[in-house]
């Protein structure tokens, strides 16, 4: 067994206890796990559309970007079910029934979903943030809504940028973070999960109908495959308590990434009916010129329809495919070169913090370092607002001081985690984010590599800004990019940024709508960021074939799907590949030094059992 190089395993003695851990925690995942097998979720399998996707990024880029482009399209005909089913309905009729009665409406996710969460409560923050400084005459006759949409990450704010291991499995951590919300009478859990089985989003549902509050289950698995074969997913779509809305996307690009196709929809299809709610609310309470001013208009789901495929339309013209094409290879080349890329936004900070924290779990990527952590090794991308200084960044990305989890080793054992919680509580606390530097200070283990580059993205609006010299964001990001020995700027949007403003200049041109939540810039955002960052992976040699080979097995799912990849790519049994599995897993712990980027112990196992040497030329 290699690592990075090395080949120093443990003595023989201490190899043989190593070994028999291995094999005793695979016996258990084995025996007491079984209801973490999900490979019988369409979900969970691969797509046929991508089944070649890593050799075509290498021998045809556009190619690939038009082959994820025609699984992104597969969410028109998904969306249109959604729309016209009774659950959509009445999930728009309960979030405008909240808005009008003085209740909360509480999304709650874990991992990709739990980052939608966030979003969807920071667009709809920002609208009335925004409304106030800009229409202060129509805010004064609104009642303040700000507060009346929040939402519950499992692990709290702090996953936003670091995913909290093992939290997905516990439905009692769901349960703890909806007590605390104060959810109850009067207000409504929209609980959102690709599989329809996540533990603690299911664990927020249970503990919104014991509250007294409304809930709705937002799923992208056939409710009869679930229910089938996942007791917890069963209990959840029998209830009648429980509204559901499916929206069964199928495989997604990359096996089992529901990051991709499964939250893309999502987020057109509840954003979508938050922001209808919302027009209905406001068009009853304001007149015709200043709904125009507000840049809103009655809207049918049809429009979103359109708007998406007009989106997607866009995304799939030569000059849009070329740009992404060009965005693909120049982080690859800065990566090879072992250079680092940070992100500089203000606009679509939050966009970019989605897909750069899930590279991570899903390619097997550095996770975003803290800055007082100078040991681990830095995240191949990071992100910064080069405006404002951190704890002003955090809040202005959240729209809300950061909401986090301050559980203690008693907190713990009242809620019947493991020991090794309960001795060592993980620090998820507000101190802790905040020392993930995103504001607009210097660092210089970012810039001093000959290779490390600054890329400004904007979105919309910004760009035209950024042609006046005296423009906010275009002298912030002039300043904390001079260090940088390579900058980029990709502008999204109608509008190209200037052409002086940096070396490498890219224009990725779509429509962008103006509505209340800004939908259209949030789906834009998530669908170029997802293209580019997986194949980006692609080129790097981080997926088989569309598979993530590299990924890292933290959780009970993640497990289940490692084995599955390891029994598919080296031809053995689902068991023979969990036993190896695990024993690279416990190998890797020991080899691993401080300091090191950790192997991928999928991609080891399906090396050492087909004698094939790993990919070279993709780590740092």
């Amino acid at each position: 067994m290699e690592a990075n190089g090395k080949s120093d395993l443990p003595p023989q003695g201490h190899r043989e206890t190593m070994l028999e851990e291995a094999r005793r925690k695979a016996r258990f995942f084995l025996d007491h796990q079984q209801q973490y097998r999900l490979g019988v979720l369409p979900i969970e399998q691969a797509n046929p559309k991508t089944s070649r996707l890593a050799e075509t990024a290498q021998a045809d880029l556009e190619a690939a970007v038009r082959m994820l482009q025609a699984v992104d399209w597969d969410i028109v005909p998904v969306a249109d079910r959604g729309f016209a089913g009774r659950e959509f309905g009445a999930l728009l009729v309960a979030m405008r029934r909240t808005i009008d009665g003085g209740g909360r409406i509480c999304f709650s996710g874990c991992g990709a979903t739990g980052r939608l969460s966030i979003l969807l409560e920071a667009s709809w923050r920002r609208f009335w943030q925004e409304l106030r400084v800009g229409h202060p005459a129509i805010a004064a006759r609104l009642p303040d809504l700000e507060d009346r949409i929040v939402s519950i990450m499992t692990g709290g704010d702090y996953a936003l940028v670091r995913s909290v291991e093992n939290f997905e499995d516990y439905g009692v951590f769901g349960r703890r973070q909806v007590q605390e919300a104060h959810l109850g009478q009067g207000d409504i859990l929209v609980a959102l999960t690709g599989t329809a089985e996540t533990s603690s989003v299911i664990g927020t549902l249970w503990q919104a109908v014991d509250d007294g509050a409304g809930t709705f289950l937002v799923f992208n698995t056939p409710a009869d495959v679930a229910a089938r074969h996942i007791e917890r997913a069963r209990q959840v779509i029998d209830d009648p308590r429980i509204g559901k809305l499916c929206l069964d996307n199928g495989p997604m690009a990359v096996t089992g990434s529901t990051r991709m196709q499964s939250t893309s929809t999502q987020l057109l299809v509840v954003g979508a009916a938050l922001e209808m709610a919302l027009d209905e609310w406001l068009g009853a309470r304001l007149d015709a010129a200043e709904l125009k001013r507000l840049c809103i208009v009655p809207k049918s789901t049809e429009h979103y329809r359109r708007q998406f495929a007009e989106l997607m339309d866009d995304l799939g013209r030569p000059q849009a495919v070329t740009a992404m094409a060009a965005w693909i290879r120049y982080e690859e080349q800065v990566y090879r070169r072992k250079g680092l890329v940070t992100y500089l936004a203000d606009e679509c900070l939050l966009d970019i913090f989605t897909d750069t924290t899930e590279r991570s779990p899903t390619f097997m990527l550095p996770r975003f370092r803290a800055c007082d952590d100078p040991v681990s090794p830095p995240s191949w991308a990071f992100v910064k607002n080069p405006r404002r200084p951190t704890p002003e960044a955090w809040r202005q990305v959240l729209r809300r001081p950061p909401r986090c989890l301050t559980w203690d080793s008693r907190t713990y054992l009242e809620l019947g985690a493991p020991v090794s919680l309960q001795k060592d509580p993980p620090r998820l606390g507000a101190g802790e984010l905040f020392k993930f530097l995103v504001g607009n200070e210097h660092d210089p283990s970012r810039c001093g590599a000959k290779h490390d580059a600054a890329m400004l993205i904007v979105l919309g609006e910004e760009a035209g800004r950024l042609h006046a010299a005296d423009d906010p964001l275009r002298q912030a990001f002039c300043a904390v990019a001079a260090p940088f020995p390579n900058r980029a700027v990709l502008a999204m949007g109608p509008t190209a940024s200037p052409a002086d403003l940096a070396p490498t200049v890219w224009h990725l041109p779509v429509r962008l709508p103006q509505s209340a939540l800004r939908l259209g810039d949030r789906l834009a955002a998530k669908l170029a960021l997802n293209t580019v960052s997986t194949l980006t992976a692609a080129r790097l040699g981080r997926l088989v074939g569309n598979s993530m080979a590299h990924l890292h097995p933290s959780n009970k799912k993640l497990v289940d799907r490692g084995t599955r990849l390891i029994a598919e790519q080296a031809g053995v049994d689902y068991e023979t590949a969990c036993f190896a599995l695990h024993e690279t897993m416990e190998e890797l712990a020991h080899l691993v030094k401080p300091g090191e980027e950790t192997p991928s112990p999928v991609a080891a196992t399906i090396a050492k059992l087909t004698r094939k040497p790993q990919p070279q030329g993709e780590t740092q």
